[in-house]
């Protein structure tokens, strides 16, 4: 628990090299479960998301031993768990426990998942694909009590591309009996990256990246290593930081080609961006052109990038709105922008932005994740001292981000008010 204490009005300069992805790690490590050996999992952010899941992993009998950014998971003499709930109220992730669980020892109970509180993320699609693959389920107060009789691949159209729900069957169907196809599956890098994981330790995955995958299923999995990808969204965060403040930054790591949308953007607010295999360079004046946004599924403009580059647009030359289609509670920063001298009309899914000349320093605080980068992108740009609440948000999905805001120039200090896992 703590703040962030930030003296805004400074351009941002250098160049970072950003974290291994929240989003790709989560679904790595919980597949872990179904691995019968040693996995080192490389380029592993050390998040308090992933510090949670590894406790998860330690209940069901796992051992994880962490090197640096190297996690070594052992998992050898798991076991099943009558109660796999620690942390699991926490993060949304936790429900991708049920496929890796189900996968080695054809039952489960887990916990209803948890996470930043942005709106409804049903479980229910989940549900539904399990039982097709032969899962028995039922529902008792926040648990879901699992077991299977014989698994069998099977044909699932979903009907939306969940990212979540789309991991799920990936992890559980890799081990099933036959050939399991996922239809209108989701396209995420970070669903690609959980395929070429599980096809490292043996699976038999094909088609990821579009619409359609193919699952053959295998006997089981073996033991890898493996490297996670780079944060789309962490670079995406940065990037807005320095459009808002002004300045030149280089963001190091094989991240363009998954960036585009939040590239295109940042290129219609004004701002010189130029990406390549080994990184992302961004030039800023600080004046920021108005544009319009509506958040959608990959390769669209992400949900997880609404926040940040809101705080840019409070700032541009005129009216700027974004729609938020993804998560209907995903607006609630903007009154807290509004503290620090924005002007934002939020109706429903929809905000109006109106620019201003400068915001100025606030105490405010982030309910979630992105919305408390979002705010820390805000207190950069604004005059004067800002004090930003909620870290253990922030501190879910970002590695030492003080630290790399203090290499590109800037005033921002992490004020511990109590304990802390990273």
């Amino acid at each position: 628990m703590g703040s962030y204490l930030i003296e805004g009005g400074r351009q941002l300069n250098g160049s970072i090299v950003v974290s291994g992805s929240k989003n790709a790690a989560l679904p790595v490590l919980c597949t872990t479960l179904l691995v019968d050996g040693v996995s080192v999992i490389k380029n592993c952010p050390r998040i308090t998301d992933v510090l949670d899941t590894c406790r998860m992993l330690d209940d069901f009998g796992c051992t994880t031993k962490w090197e640096g950014n190297t996690l070594t998971v052992d998992s050898r003499n798991a076991f099943a768990s009558e109660d796999s709930s620690t942390g699991a109220g926490k993060i949304r992730s936790s429900i991708l426990f049920m496929g890796a669980e189900l996968g080695r020892f054809h039952k489960a109970v887990v916990h209803k998942p948890g996470g930043c509180q942005i709106g409804k993320r049903p479980v229910d699609m989940h549900i539904e694909s399990f039982r097709k693959l032969g899962v028995t389920i039922t529902e008792e107060d926040e648990m879901y009590i699992c077991s299977l009789g014989k698994l069998k691949g099977s044909d699932i159209k979903l009907r939306i591309p969940s990212v979540g729900t789309t991991e799920n069957i990936l992890i559980l169907a890799s081990v099933a009996e036959g050939e399991t196809i996922i239809e209108n599956a989701a396209k995420e890098p970070e669903v690609c990256a959980l395929c070429d994981f599980i096809n490292s330790c043996g699976g038999k995955i094909s088609g990821y990246g579009t619409e359609k995958i193919v699952i053959e299923g295998v006997k089981k999995l073996h033991a890898t290593e493996f490297e996670i990808i780079s944060d789309r969204i962490e670079t995406g965060t940065f990037l807005c930081a320095v459009a808002g403040c002004g300045g030149d930054i280089f963001v190091k790591g094989n991240v363009s080609a998954q960036s585009q949308a939040v590239m295109n953007k940042l290129e219609m607010c004004g701002c010189l961006v130029k990406g390549c295999d080994c990184g992302i360079r961004l030039v800023s004046s600080g004046k920021i052109n108005p544009i319009n946004i509506t958040t959608a599924v990959y390769p669209l403009f992400p949900t997880d990038m609404q926040p940040q580059i809101m705080s840019v647009l409070t700032i541009s030359s005129g009216i700027s709105i974004i729609t938020e289609s993804v998560f209907e509670k995903r607006l609630s920063h903007a009154f807290e922008l509004i503290k620090m001298g924005a002007e934002i009309d939020v109706k429903g899914s929809r905000a109006t932005i109106y620019g201003v000349d400068k915001l100025h320093g606030a105490k405010v605080y982030g309910h979630d994740l992105r919305a408390g980068a979002g705010l820390i992108i805000a207190a950069l740009m604004a005059e004067g001292k800002s004090e930003v609440f909620g870290s253990e948000y922030v501190k879910r999905g970002y590695e030492n981000i003080e630290q790399k805001l203090q290499n590109l120039g800037a005033s921002i200090l992490f004020e511990n008010t109590g304990e802390t896992d990273v």
